[in-house]
């Protein structure tokens, strides 16, 4: 499959919220591989904005600021990357939108599906862009895995397993362990597998989850499994230790893997029926300029929603890990379930309302 040429995108400019890790990877490949620009840095400390910007665009003139009020209102900025916590994206996108700037949110989206849906309401009341910084979905290998399975060529897809394990910073008193910032592993990694399961094969029909949670309440690891009537998927995250992040799909006529690091910009193992083995050269330099590119093109022409990342999937897939929480007993302090609890028995019912 085709994926267009992010340098061919229109050009854009961003203002960053939050300066961290995530932010320096978005600076550098905004930058290198799409017209587009960064223009402002905003963080709750000047000198950290200062600092990102010495560090990633020197010499560019991106203006620094102390608030993220202040960088929002700036109005040489275009469109706003969220690369805060999950536990403030409703805030953080609630005040760019209020003030008419459209947003890229980092997944997780929000701490809960309600979260999300207050954030797409707002922005359909003001007709203003937004998506899930799902970065993963629009990558040449995303998109050749889509069109594979969608084609019918790898037959009727009877499995599918998708296993993120990657030993994190787990201090006692840090994000990752602290439910009130939406510490545990399900929404740092349980949620690439679960995204791309809901992409693949949309709502399922059952839920079990079990996991392990650690002394502060958060899940450290979690296997949940998926039914689709008579399909199952299986995703499994681990925050503590270093294993691999791996996936494979599996039809009656043919099998995808991706060896490790499937989120990233990787190449595709396609093993027919008979066993031969072929490798797609689907690999690319960066990553994150194919979301970037989507963005330009969406607010360029005028659109509030990505097709390829509509505002129903992050809900959906939040809905999932709702649930997922849920069974497992992990509970955040500002937590608001939304959809109703799937049953763990075999009975088909629809996801949410």
């Amino acid at each position: 499959m085709s994926v267009p040429d992010p340098m061919a995108a229109p050009p854009l400019r961003w203002g960053i919220l939050a300066p961290g890790g995530i932010a320096h990877r978005f600076a550098r490949e905004v930058t290198q591989y799409t017209q587009s620009q960064i223009v402002a840095v905003g963080s709750r400390d000047l000198e950290r904005a200062t600092r990102f910007i010495d560090e990633e665009l020197p010499g560019s003139g991106v203006r620094a600021y102390g608030s993220y009020a202040e960088m929002i209102t700036d109005q040489w900025v275009q469109a706003v990357y969220i690369a805060s916590p999950h536990s403030e994206h409703l805030a953080h996108a609630t005040l760019a939108l209020q003030v008419g700037k459209p947003v890229l949110v980092e997944k997780a989206f929000t701490l809960n599906a309600q979260q999300a849906t207050q954030i797409f309401t707002l922005a359909s009341e003001k007709q203003l862009f937004v998506m899930e910084a799902m970065w993963s979905r629009f990558l040449p290998h995303y998109q050749a895995i889509k069109a594979l399975v969608d084609s019918g060529e790898l037959g009727e897809i009877t499995s599918i397993v998708g296993m993120h394990s990657q030993a994190l910073d787990l201090t006692p008193t840090g994000r990752l362990m602290n439910p009130a910032l939406g510490g545990g592993a399900l929404l740092d990694l349980g949620v690439y597998p679960i995204s791309l399961i809901h992409w693949l094969w949309g709502k399922p029909t059952r839920i079990k989850a079990t996991g392990t949670l650690s002394d502060t309440g958060v899940d450290l690891r979690e296997s949940v499994s998926l039914w689709y009537g008579d399909r199952l998927a299986l995703a499994y995250a681990d925050m503590e230790s270093a294993g691999k992040s791996s996936l494979q799909i599996v039809g009656t006529q043919a099998s995808l893997e991706v060896e490790d690091w499937f989120y990233t910009p990787q190449n595709i193992i396609h093993t027919s029926r008979d066993g031969v083995r072929q490798e797609l050269a689907t690999q690319v330099e960066g990553g994150f300029q194919y979301q970037v590119a989507e963005v330009a093109r969406c607010i360029t022409s005028g659109h509030a929603m990505s097709p390829i990342m509509p505002w129903t999937h992050t809900v959906e897939v939040l809905q999932i890990m709702d649930e997922v929480r849920h069974q497992l007993g992990v509970k955040y302090p500002s937590d608001v379930i939304s959809a109703p609890a799937l049953p763990t028995t075999q009975v088909d019912v629809p996801l949410g309302t």
